[in-house]
């Protein structure tokens, strides 16, 4: 079966710029979505180039110009859309329905896979204000989605370990703690964590599998599911340090939020669920949802001893 063409929308952000590379890689003829509202940003245009030097076709539009995004959308077979969904950057999730739209109207695509690659929304009704616009708005855009009848793959990819691992899932900071650790609770809580690498090979592995037509990728490989207690003592028995180790009680947590920025309470919001109520693994998967490492065994995923080493 000839690789779908895949259109790769927010191509230059964090999670896209590695979707784009794991298409190449995979053998995809690969489109990047080349935004006008780019204008001085260097650095984008230059990820840009570096992509159309590895093989890629930049594409011209606009999400202020629509017909510009459907004539993109015709040029592939796959949408893949990585734009922001935090606070702390920016928080564009809403403005998929206009690729939704466009999507619908071009009338060719075989797999739209939007922009998620975090926590399952539809588990998420309960999140907490104001972190729960994220999810709130990831369940527009599906319900948009589905009511275009427009065939799709959700991706959980869970915990992005360049947030969560190298900090030992400390708020304020991605590098290790050097003398104190703050555990949520006990710090038993089970959670998926995942390098972003593997979470764009998952992603591009599964555009052209029948198995994961309209349904939820969850992002589950069984070694990276870990306490953070386990992630601390990895990097413990790694450094050689014993760290001080402080356990937060959810309700102290709770307290803490209160006079915080909007942004601030949001990500605190996620981190409560995450590591209080173990939202990422609460739950089995049910009928309309698929593991990943299960359906791709051959996808060497990496370990989180492996990814701490680079912070020794």
């Amino acid at each position: 079966m000839a690789k779908s063409k895949v259109l790769v929308v927010g191509g230059t952000g964090y999670i896209g710029r590695r979707i784009v590379r794991a298409s190449l890689d995979q053998g995809h003829a690969t489109y990047v979505l080349q935004r006008s509202e780019i204008g001085l940003d260097i650095e984008k245009l230059h990820l840009l180039l570096s992509f159309k030097k590895q093989g890629a076709h930049l594409v011209q539009g606009s999400f202020s110009d629509q017909q510009s995004l459907v004539e993109a959308v015709k040029k592939v077979d796959v949408v893949i859309c990585t734009m922001s969904g935090v606070h702390f950057k920016s928080h564009n999730i809403l403005m998929q329905l206009k690729l939704v739209d466009a999507i619908k109207e071009a009338g060719n695509v075989k797999r739209f896979l939007p922009s998620e690659f975090g926590m399952d929304p539809a588990t998420m009704e309960h999140a907490l204000a104001p972190g729960r616009e994220t999810f709130d708005q990831k369940m527009i855009v599906r319900k948009a989605i589905e009511d275009a009848k427009i065939p799709f793959t959700y991706v959980s990819a869970n915990c992005f370990a360049g947030y969560f691992v190298g900090s030992l899932s400390q708020l304020e900071t991605l590098t290790p703690p050097k003398d104190k650790v703050r555990l949520y609770g006990d710090g038993n809580v089970k959670v998926v964590f995942m390098d972003e690498d593997d979470v764009a090979t998952y992603a591009i592995k599964a555009i052209d599998d029948p198995r994961t037509l309209n349904k939820t990728l969850y992002l589950r490989p069984p070694e990276n599911i870990l306490s953070q207690r386990q992630l601390v003592e990895i990097w413990e028995k790694l450094s050689g340090k014993k760290l001080e180790k402080i356990s937060i009680p959810g309700e102290d947590f709770l307290a803490s939020m209160k006079g915080m920025d909007y942004v601030a309470q949001a990500g605190m919001g996620h981190f409560y669920h995450i590591f209080y109520e173990g939202c990422l693994t609460n739950f089995e998967i049910g009928e309309d949802g698929e593991e990943a490492s299960d359906l791709y065994p051959e996808v060497k995923y990496t370990r989180m001893d492996e990814y701490l080493r680079i912070f020794l």
